[in-house]
């Protein structure tokens, strides 16, 4: 039986870091899948690195194809790899096939923002730039969440009178 633990915090040892990523479930892995921004698109959205998706456009960072760009032609979540059109090896009997790559070696150009969800996600937490060139963290939070903490600075507000 495989072992993953939530609780998990960290470890500077390698084997153990290894050990994490290689037994998660596939919800926490979909997770590790995330590329660096390109300048232009860390200035429109105030963000360093997104989660990638078949359809962006890339740039190979690392490796034996760096500076190649191209679609996202697939995403194998189970063995954390990205394949990439235009990233082909030859084969023996004279076929292509493409070559995995992992997504912390490549670097988003173009996202493919036709999806709502993904939109709202990367406007979730827009930084917005001042005019000193300082950054200023500005996130936009729904009613649900400003009412939930309301009422829980409320109960412990509550909770301090009542126990002076």
């Amino acid at each position: 039986m495989k072992f993953w633990s939530k609780q998990w915090k960290s470890s500077i040892q390698p084997r153990k870091q290894r050990k994490y990523t290689y037994n998660a479930p596939l919800h926490v892995k979909r997770r590790f899948l995330t590329s660096n921004l390109s300048e232009e698109l860390r200035k429109k959205y105030g963000k360093r690195s997104f989660p990638v998706r078949k359809g962006d456009e890339v740039e190979v960072m690392r490796g034996e194809f760096k500076k190649k760009k191209g679609r996202i032609n697939r995403i194998s979540v189970k063995n954390m790899k990205i394949y990439i059109d235009g990233v082909t090896r030859k084969k023996v009997d004279g076929s292509d096939i493409s070559v995995p790559i992992h997504a912390s070696n490549l670097r988003i150009i173009d996202l493919d923002v036709k999806d709502e969800k993904r939109l709202k996600a990367l406007n979730r937490s827009v930084k917005k730039v001042e005019k000193d060139g300082k950054k200023a963290p500005e996130k936009t939070v729904s009613a649900k969440v400003l009412a939930s903490q309301k009422k829980g600075n409320e109960v412990r507000s509550k909770a301090k009178a009542g126990s002076s």
